[in-house]
């Protein structure tokens, strides 16, 4: 689908949209077709219960003196209310409608609207940026897939009265998308695909748009002492990876760098203590964190931040066979801290602890975010409309909060305290890799957290019920979300970018 912006003029083919706001409000575009169809926006919004909210639409077909095919009101809302996230929601919502209609190409009529915090061509970007996110679709392995299905629109053009700076606001929030895009696809391949060394090859295309790229593979990782991140490889026949990925935009070069850490189990059978096979399939996406650093850090480079940044992705399978680790092993981390491995589907967290040890020793960040598909336990605490946040750092976790709301990416701060620590302490080692029954998404944060060194401010996402989705949403199409790929990228440029 290509966006376009253009001065206003009413469309003579495809679909028209304009506004209406609360209470039946109609913007110029739609005072203007009101009069070219002799009344018929009036008579439809008389005849339904259309009120101008911003989650609706109505229709009218082949409107009688206009040339378009359809009409389509789109409700505005309270325009006081209408933030960045709200138009997204609208742009998605629309395109949603004209591809279920079969519609080939579209005119959107935007204009500035009275108390809206929003100017005009940001109102235009984000309609645009919305548009795009819910048009995604993974369909690359379908090869028989009936016409009527398939995505239909291919030409979106949004009019205002500065088409200029709607493609000036346009373009970074368009880059942007291009990223959750990469990112959507990567958790959407199947296992048999990304692994390892594939996940590990697609982080080193950021190497085109200037990213420093430094792999590292189980040799290396051996000397360096990752017992843990190792151990949970060891039972596959793929190598296990650590890659690196640095972007040095900010004035000071020098200057410490905010860094991300992502878990990439490229599938994750439970290993020994295997997984029950309903459902297994779904685990292809237990990389997910690591496919969102890639992501974000995709962003940060293609829009140029001025930040400097680091993304961290350990990357292994976890398989079941004669070289499996076993419940009950021992392993020592890269931090000499050893682990009691009890249950060996609590991988992630292996993972996490060598790769969070290994950023802040080579990269010393002024603050380290992880992101992991971590536990089962948060969706039964939060569901799938937040992600599951821990943090040592009240500031840090406030920042998160604040630019989770700005993008719809929603976090929900969870307590950490002695009490859940004491629940992983181990007879046999310094910690064992699960708690008791309760609790398991915090006990699992308390394990990260004693790879935390002291000073250093940490956050840690569990994004298990936010990564996939079951249903559509808005600018989210049902499957991979990129969920923190827009959260991460707004953190960085409200907080760690240069001004």
């Amino acid at each position: 689908m290509k966006v376009t912006f253009a001065k206003p003029e009413v469309p003579t083919q495809g679909a028209y949209i304009v506004g209406v706001m609360e209470g039946r409000k109609l913007t110029a575009a739609a005072t203007q077709a009101e009069k070219a169809t002799k009344g018929a926006i009036s008579r439809s919004l008389n005849a339904s219960r259309f009120k101008g909210g911003h989650d609706e639409q109505l229709l009218i077909l082949a409107p009688q003196g206009l040339e378009v095919s359809r009409l389509i009101l789109a409700g505005l809302g309270n325009p006081a209310k209408l933030d960045g996230f709200a138009v997204e929601a609208i742009g998605g919502r629309l395109i949603a409608a004209l591809n279920g209609a079969g519609e080939r190409e579209a005119t959107i009529a935007v204009e500035a609207l009275a108390g809206c915090p929003l100017n005009e061509a940001e109102i235009a970007a984000r309609l645009a940026t919305g548009a795009r996110l819910r048009a995604y679709r993974f369909d690359k392995y379908r090869t028989k897939e009936k016409p009527e299905h398939k995505p239909t629109l291919k030409k979106l053009t949004i009019t205002l009265g500065d088409p200029n700076a709607a493609k000036k606001a346009f373009d970074p929030l368009d880059k942007i998308a291009d990223s959750v895009m990469m990112t959507r696809n990567l958790v959407s391949e199947p296992a048999n695909v990304i692994y390892p060394a594939t996940l590990a090859k697609e982080a080193a295309t950021l190497a085109e748009l200037g990213v420093k790229i430094e792999v590292l593979g189980e040799k290396e990782m051996k000397k360096l002492g990752m017992g843990a991140l190792l151990g949970v490889g060891q039972g596959s026949e793929r190598e296990s990876q650590l890659v690196t990925m640095q972007w040095n935009g900010a004035s000071d070069s020098k200057a410490k760098p905010i860094c991300f850490v992502g878990k990439g189990v490229t599938f994750d059978t439970g290993g020994i203590s295997i997984k029950p096979a309903a459902g297994m399939e779904d685990m292809k996406w237990d990389m997910g964190g690591s496919g969102v650093v890639i992501g974000l850090m995709r962003a940060l480079a293609a829009r140029k931040a001025k930040v400097n940044a680091v993304g961290v992705i350990g990357l292994v399978e976890n398989m079941p066979s004669g070289t499996a680790q076993r419940p009950g092993d021992i392993v020592t981390s890269m931090s000499g801290q050893t682990i009691e491995v009890l249950n060996t589907d609590a991988e992630g967290r292996l993972v996490l602890a060598d790769a969070l040890w290994y950023a802040q020793e080579n990269f010393r960040p002024k603050a380290i975010v992880d992101l992991a598909t971590l536990t089962g336990a948060i969706m039964v605490a939060l569901g799938t409309d937040h992600a599951g946040l821990f943090s040592n750092d009240d500031t840090l976790s406030d920042q998160l909060v604040a630019a989770g709301k700005a993008t719809g990416e929603l976090l929900w701060r969870m307590p950490l305290a002695p009490s859940y620590d004491r629940l992983i302490d181990s007879p046999a080692a310094d910690m064992k890799n699960i708690g008791g029954r309760y609790g398991g998404s915090i006990t699992a944060a308390q394990f990260l957290q004693r790879f935390i060194q002291k000073g250093t401010p940490w956050a840690h996402l569990d994004i298990a019920g936010v990564t996939w989705s079951e249903k559509d949403k808005p600018t989210t199409p049902k499957g991979a979300t990129a969920f923190g790929v827009r959260l991460l990228e707004q953190l960085v440029a409200r907080e760690y970018e240069d001004k």
